[in-house]
């Protein structure tokens, strides 16, 4: 897919990570026939990487984001053919509308981060991309190197592995403020078990709150720190915000964890 990371989904990746030198069930992985993992966000969502919150799928994770409404109907189109046992070929059922509100997919917005040799270590792509995919492809390098981490596990002592750091709030995980209060997202104390060193990054997920507004850090503060100030934005009604800390480690593979603050805005 266009700006998302395609290498840690290729052929050589899975046989370098998964297949080749990882055990007896890295050896049953199968080569690659359509697309690889095509169900996997039915339970890439339950993993409890501070992330994802599986009562509430609106708030988007390694999963995919996803929103309760009823869908369009999708042009009818013709059952497919299928083969009895008889050896009848026969029309299979087609699609009905749906007629209630379910969990279905939902769009992000986002710019995938890019390595930067000068300055700071990591940067955003020009590039915006908005689709359904995107709730799930813009994990997509973190969730594949958790895999190949786990599969690591199975045939490494525990000292020679990599396991994921623990990020640390130094404050509730739900703010309360009026518009204007000064807040601090506070990541410090945050640590990883086998002592490597850490990258911070704070963002903001505008799709999972109510305020679509985007809150800009100040310029002497890059999001990179473990430490910000905000200033709350101006609300008419109460709103909700939602910043993502990401702490990803120095390790092999690089792994990451998150803690998500949710900050409840009311007007003053």
């Amino acid at each position: 897919m266009p700006g998302a990371n395609n290498e840690v989904t290729s052929n050589d990746w899975i046989t370098q990570h998964i297949q080749q030198g990882h055990g007896p069930l890295g050896a049953e992985y199968p080569d690659v026939a359509y697309g690889m993992e095509g169900d996997t966000p039915a339970f890439l969502g339950l993993i409890p990487n501070g992330l994802n919150d599986p009562e509430h799928p609106n708030y988007g994770g390694w999963g995919g984001r996803y929103e309760l409404y009823t869908p369009k109907p999708e042009p009818q189109q013709p059952g497919r053919p299928m083969r009895t046992q008889g050896g009848e070929i026969v029309t299979g059922p087609t699609a009905e509308p749906e007629t209630r509100p379910i969990w279905s997919n939902a769009e992000d917005t986002y710019s995938p981060m890019k390595l930067s040799r000068w300055g700071r270590p990591v940067v955003a792509d020009t590039a915006r991309y908005t689709s359904t995919q995107v709730t799930l492809w813009r994990w997509r390098e973190e969730f594949q190197n958790d895999f190949a981490a786990r599969m690591d596990w199975m045939v490494k002592d525990y000292k020679d592995a990599n396991h994921p750091p623990v990020p640390k709030l130094n404050h509730p995980a739900v703010l309360k403020v009026k518009s204007g209060d000064i807040f601090s997202l506070n990541a410090d104390g945050s640590s990883d078990p086998d002592g490597d060193a850490l990258s911070y990054y704070w963002f903001q997920y505008p799709e999972a709150g109510t305020y679509k507004g985007i809150i800009r850090f100040a310029p002497f503060q890059p999001n990179l720190a473990n430490l910000h100030t905000v200033v709350a934005p101006e609300v008419e009604s109460p709103q909700t915000i939602h910043f993502i800390l990401k702490v990803t480690d120095k390790g092999t593979p690089a792994l990451t964890r998150y803690k998500r603050v949710i900050v409840q805005v009311s007007p003053k």
